[in-house]
């Protein structure tokens, strides 16, 4: 007669978000499933049930560990900068965790512990005189350019992990100069160019347009 295995060894939810923290690591969102994390965890997905109910219970558990570890600094008290100030935060928070963003851009899930970012971008937009309407739509526009700007750098990053030329690399290398004057002049640069990090440059050019003019020159 086979042997009796005995009960799974017991788990505590700390030891469940790590494992988890890992899944999505070498898997993404998409593979963290109750299933694989047992295995990870050398457990069964019924003893996982006892710490959370499902998936986006344990996708709010992760978020809420992220966000106890973003950076809050001190804000200036400029309405403009303050936005700046705060948006560059939340960028640099999350840029190591493109899977966070894509998460939070589902626009279901979220931490309240990261709700100081919008709370505070939102709270500077109606000081410089924006209704709290405008204010809000104003965040959504920093956070979709923020968000877009994260996980297209992660994507990118990924594309050239082995360091070789990429289809649009190759693309841009060979341009006919009379038919894309300007892209070819700078064909082979392409990759240089568009790697650069102008995120913050973007970001002034937005806030300046959204905010009253006499607020931020």
């Amino acid at each position: 007669m086979p042997s009796r295995t005995g009960r799974p060894p017991r788990i505590s939810r700390a030891e469940i978000v790590t494992a988890a923290h890992r899944v999505i690591e070498e898997d993404g969102v998409a593979g963290l499933t109750m299933r694989r994390l047992a295995r990870e965890v050398g457990s069964t997905p019924m003893a996982l049930y006892h710490h959370v109910r499902d998936k986006d219970e344990l996708l709010l558990l992760l978020l809420d560990d992220y966000a106890a570890g973003l950076p809050r600094p001190e804000l200036p008290g400029e309405p403009g900068e303050r936005i700046v100030a705060a948006a560059v935060a939340l960028r640099e928070g999350l840029a190591g965790w493109p899977w966070v963003v894509e998460v939070i851009r589902a626009d279901d899930l979220l931490s309240v512990r990261a709700l100081w970012y919008p709370e505070q971008i939102i709270d500077a937009a109606v000081s410089a005189g924006l209704t709290i309407e405008q204010a809000v739509d104003a965040y959504r526009v920093i956070w979709h350019y923020t968000a877009g700007e994260i996980a297209a750098r992660a994507a990118a990053a990924k594309r050239r992990e082995d360091g070789s030329m990429t289809y649009r690399d190759r693309v841009f290398a060979e341009l006919d100069a009379r038919e894309h004057p300007r892209l070819s002049e700078v064909g082979g640069r392409w990759a240089e160019l568009t790697a650069r990090d102008t995120y913050e440059q973007g970001l002034r050019a937005l806030v300046r347009g959204l905010l009253p003019a006499k607020q931020w020159p």
